[in-house]
């Protein structure tokens, strides 16, 4: 008897618990789409939109197997946000992490044809 009462006990938690879960999917999704805003320098901007020319003429939806967008990211650094946004923010997170700066960025891909 006691496991039944367990058991209802559960399925009760975990029925409030759903729309709770529903409701923070919903808040995630639309903070995801808050507009990323740049601020690089010129020369760094330069080096980002020459980059861009090179791996995908500039198009957010350009794909070649596992990369994709703008600056030709794999699918799974974008974590399924293909917005505009999340890759410029992204973009810029690789670039500064790896390279230092788009500038160097650019350098690298000068050397060996990606980034």
């Amino acid at each position: 008897m006691k496991l039944k009462t367990f058991f209802m006990v559960i399925v009760m938690v975990v029925s409030m618990a759903l729309p709770s879960a529903t409701g923070v999917i919903g808040t995630t999704t639309a903070d995801a789409s808050v507009k990323y805003v740049c601020t690089l320098t010129k020369k760094e901007k330069k080096a980002k939109a020459w980059i861009a020319g090179k791996e995908s003429g500039g198009n957010y939806r350009a794909r070649n197997g596992r990369y994709y967008g703008k600056y030709q990211l794999t699918v799974s650094m974008l974590h399924g946000d293909y917005s505009k946004s999340n890759q410029e923010k992204t973009a810029d997170n690789y670039a500064h992490n790896r390279y230092g700066s788009w500038q160097g960025a650019k350098r690298h891909w000068l050397g060996y044809g990606w980034f």
